[in-house]
């Protein structure tokens, strides 16, 4: 009977060790909240972090479409890991998507598509929507092309961004000279 009275007590002296240590932690917890209530700065700044993952994953995407585009790429001045360097890699991410989707000329790009072929075209010696050759993407788009193969990989922005190039080359669409004449563009 004794042993089991030393148990039992030994038992309740845990419990009662738990119950103390539990408070003890709701009582620190409590100290924070009131240290953190009275020193706005130390909550200001746990705020205005963010997990820097996003901010990469905005400045990743933001590079991409400028790299299609062929525009040097956003560099920022801003402390790493805050709200404002998310908040402004998203404006910036925003303005280059707004971008990457319209090209300059766009309508005429369409236009020589209508005439070309599929968007998907493989058929060789020329690939995809605005059937470009292989040496024509080897010098325009050499980056898509190691990394996504031949055009008829490539979504039709790409392809009209890698058209852009050209234009802005120099050559003009004369690149695509009878349905650049179909078209009205030469």
């Amino acid at each position: 009977m004794r042993a089991y009275k030393r148990w039992l007590f030994l038992l309740m002296a845990a419990l009662a060790l738990g119950a103390g240590a539990a408070q003890g932690a709701d009582r620190l917890s409590a100290e924070k909240v009131l240290v953190a209530r009275s020193h706005p700065s130390a909550v200001k700044h746990r705020r205005r972090t963010v997990d820097p993952r996003r901010i990469a994953h905005e400045r990743g995407v933001t590079w991409r479409w400028q790299a299609i585009m062929g525009v040097r790429p956003t560099r920022l001045a801003v402390r790493p890991s805050t709200r404002r360097t998310l908040r402004a890699w998203e404006r910036v991410a925003r303005q280059a998507f707004l971008d990457y989707t319209n090209p300059p000329h766009k309508r005429a790009w369409l236009c020589i598509h209508r005439f070309e072929g599929s968007w998907s075209d493989s058929g060789d010696p020329y690939w995809g929507g605005l059937q470009m050759d292989r040496g024509f993407m080897e010098y325009y788009a050499a980056r898509s092309l190691l990394r996504r193969g031949w055009a008829n990989r490539w979504s039709p922005l790409e392809q009209m961004w890698v058209a852009e190039r050209a234009f802005r080359s120099g050559r003009g669409f004369y690149a695509w000279p009878n349905t650049a004449r179909y078209c009205g563009l030469i």
